[in-house]
This record gives C-alpha cells, structure tokens and sequence, in this order.
C-alpha cells in the first residue's frame, strides 16, 4: 500500500472523529436544560392595594435564565408586603411590584419615596365626572379671578400627576364611573405647596390625561379670560310733576 496513501486516509480519520466529537459537544450542550430556581408567583388573582398573605403565593421552579431580575425565592420574603400592581396566577411576584408595609393605612405604603399624599375636594366637574380612578394620570389646571380688572386667569399648575385614590378607595377594580368628593393625588413637597396655595386663591380643575402621554410642558400656559360683566343695576327715574295752569276766561 502506497505510504502517501495511508497517511492522508490517517489525516481524514483524525478530522473525522474531531469533528464527531465536537459535534456531540454541541448537541450535548443544547439538550442539557438550564438549572431551575425557585421563584415566588401568586396563586390566586391579587388585587392591587392590599397586603400579600401566604394563601396568596406559592414557590414553583422556573429555568435560571428566564427568571427576571428581583424575582423572590421564598414565600416569607413577600408575605405582609402591599401589591403595587394587580398580579394575575401564576405572575411573577417582583420587587419593583410590592411595597414595604410598616404600619398605618396600606395607602401608606403606596407612596413613592420622596413623595406625599394630599387630597383634594372635587366634584362632578372638577373630577372629570367620576372618570378619574387610582392609577391615573391628571394635569392641574388653577384659576384665579381678579375682579378689580374684571378678569380670570387660568394657567397649567401641575402635570403627570398620579391619582392615589378616589374617596376612601384605593383599587382599580372600578369600571363604572362615579361621582366622588375628593381625590388623594401623589406630590411632591414643593408641589403640594403649590397645590394648597392655588385651593385658597381660587379653583382647580383636573384634567384626564392618556396612559401612554407622560408629556410634561417646561412653560405651563396661562389664559386669561375676562369675567362676564355684572348687570347695571336698573335706576328709577322718579315721575316729572306736572302743574296745571288756570287760564281765566275774557
């Protein structure tokens, strides 16, 4: 046998049986599944507001790589805690989605760091007919009259602000309007500041905005409207006295 023969069929086995292996290699490597990890879902629908029970989750495997990030791993580390969402089963509880419970009301828990709850008295018009529930966003607009110059005027005071509550009512599980008498919006110290000072300078308005729209306006706009003029108030003229001359008959 040809000695150039055998070491070229020596070279072909060679590659042959690297590239089988390599091949195994990946095949291996596809088939193997990811290492679970334990992850904490709801077990029942959990509505948004309230405190999380152990009756509520449960703990099930899930692939490593596909759990996202601030899931929990144990029932005690959520238990107690507020939903700041409403969670559906089997919904990944996360940390971003709950809130620390402390004490007091669970709105309390609600509020974002740095922030305030302030309530506002409305009614049918200043609170959109009812439309407005917790989880929305509104503008702020304020108008204050001066009836020196006869005129009122009406500016943007607030934008994006998120609405807390609607009465005493914390949950978005409302469809149906209704018509409410105040509305606990989330604010900033500075903003609740504002929002105080235009109450006792005259009337606000809440403006519905779309969930998709988070806009803010650098420079509010201000419109100035003249008030409607009072009616002149009507003089009685009194009656002309009317003297009778006596002509004497010639």
């Amino acid at each position: 046998m040809n000695k150039r023969f055998i070491i070229m069929l020596s070279i072909a086995l060679m590659l042959a049986f690297s590239a089988a292996w390599m091949a195994n290699r990946w095949v291996l490597g596809k088939t193997v599944p990811d290492q679970a990890m334990s992850v904490v879902v709801a077990a029942v629908e959990i509505p948004f507001g309230v405190k999380l029970e152990e009756s509520q989750v449960k703990v099930v495997a899930w692939p490593g790589n596909a759990a996202p990030k601030g899931a929990y791993s144990s029932k005690a580390q959520v238990v107690n805690k507020v939903a700041m969402n409403k969670f559906y089963p089997d919904e990944i509880i996360t940390e971003k989605r709950i809130s620390e419970y402390l004490g007091g009301s669970t709105l309390s828990a609600l509020i974002a760091k740095d922030y305030r709850a302030v309530s506002v008295r409305v009614d049918d018009v200043v609170g959109v007919s009812g439309f407005i529930l917790p989880g929305n966003k509104v503008d702020i607009l304020a108008t204050k009259k001066d009836r020196s110059a006869n005129e009122a005027n009406t500016r943007t005071l607030l934008q994006n602000i998120k609405v807390l509550a609607v009465d005493q009512e914390a949950s978005q599980e409302k469809e149906k309007p209704a018509i409410v008498r105040a509305v606990t919006l989330e604010l900033k110290p500075e903003q609740a500041e504002i929002m105080v000072q235009a109450m006792q300078e005259g009337t606000i308005q809440l403006s519905l905005r779309n969930p998709l729209d988070d806009t803010v306006d650098s420079a509010p706009l201000e419109v100035a409207a003249a008030l409607p003029q009072p009616p002149k108030p009507m003089v009685k003229r009194q009656p002309k006295k009317r003297s009778l001359k006596i002509i004497p008959w010639q």
